[in-house]
C-alpha cells in the first residue's frame, strides 16, 4: 500500500485553504508541511498557526516536516496545530534518539529526514524509535528540483534494515515513482508535480498506478 503526500510549497500561498480542499478532494492521503528557518535552509516558509487554520478545515492527515535547527523548539506548536507526524533532520541535532522518544511519548509519530549527501548509517541505531524514515531525494529548500538519481541506494539500504515506512521528497512525478517505489519507499511527497497538474485527481491516479505490480 502506497500513500501520496503532497506538499503545499509550490501552492499559492494566496489560496491555501482552496489548494488543500482541491488535494483532499483529489485523494491524497497525508498534506505535507515544509516548515522552513531560514537558517538550516535559505528559504523561510510557515508556521504552526498556518497548519492549525487549515487542520481545522480538512480531515486529511498532516505532517510537518521541519527544515530547522533546534527542531525540538517547535514539537508541541505543530503538535498543538494538529500534526499526526513530525519530521526531524538527523543533521540539525546530536539528539535524535532522545528525541524521537520525546515525539512517541506524545502519540505523535517520529519521523527523520535524511538529505542526499548523509549516509543511511547514520540513522542505523534509531532503527528501534523512529516510526519512519524520510529521504530527501534533492536538497532541501526549493520546489521543483530534480530527482537525484543516487539516492535510491540509500533508500534500498534502509529497507535492507526494516520494514518502517520509507519516504522520499523531491522530484516526485508518474515516472520517478517508480523508482523509488522498487527501490523500498512507499509514501511520496509531491509538489510541483501536482501544483502544476491541471487534474489533480488524474495526476494522483497515475502515481498510484505508476506503482502497481
Amino acid at each position: 500500500m502506497i500513500e501520496i503526500a503532497p506538499s503545499i510549497l509550490s501552492s499559492n500561498f494566496g489560496k491555501f485553504a482552496e489548494e488543500v480542499a482541491s488535494l483532499e478532494t483529489a485523494g491524497a492521503d497525508w498534506l505535507h508541511f515544509d516548515v522552513m528557518d531560514g537558517q538550516f535552509v535559505p528559504p523561510i516558509t510557515f508556521g504552526a498557526q498556518l497548519v492549525a487554520d487549515l487542520k481545522a478545515t480538512s480531515n486529511l492527515k498532516f505532517e510537518a516536516h521541519l527544515m530547522t535547527q533546534t527542531p525540538e523548539r517547535h514539537f508541541e506548536a505543530f503538535a498543538r496545530a494538529g500534526c499526526q507526524r513530525i519530521i526531524f533532520h538527523i543533521e540539525a541535532t546530536v539528539h535524535a534518539h532522545r528525541l524521537c522518544q520525546e515525539l512517541r511519548s506524545t502519540g505523535i509519530e517520529a519521523g527523520i529526514a535524511l538529505n542526499p549527501g548523509t549516509p543511511a548509517s547514520l540513522v542505523h541505531p534509531l532503527l528501534e524509535v523512529a516510526d519512519l524514515f524520510l529521504v530527501m531525494t534533492v536538497n532541501p529548500g526549493w520546489g521543483g528540483q530534480k530527482f537525484i538519481p543516487e539516492t535510491l541506494t540509500k533508500i534500498s539500504t534502509l529497507r535492507s534494515w526494516s520494514d518502517l515506512p520509507i519516504e522520499v521528497d523531491g522530484g516526485i512525478d508518474a515516472e520517478s515513482i517508480r523508482e523509488v517505489y522498487d527501490a523500498g519507499a512507499r509514501v511520496f511527497v509531491a509538489g510541483s508535480y501536482l501544483a502544476k497538474a491541471p487534474d489533480q485527481a488524474e495526476a494522483i491516479r497515475k502515481l498510484r498506478a505508476a506503482c502497481a505490480d
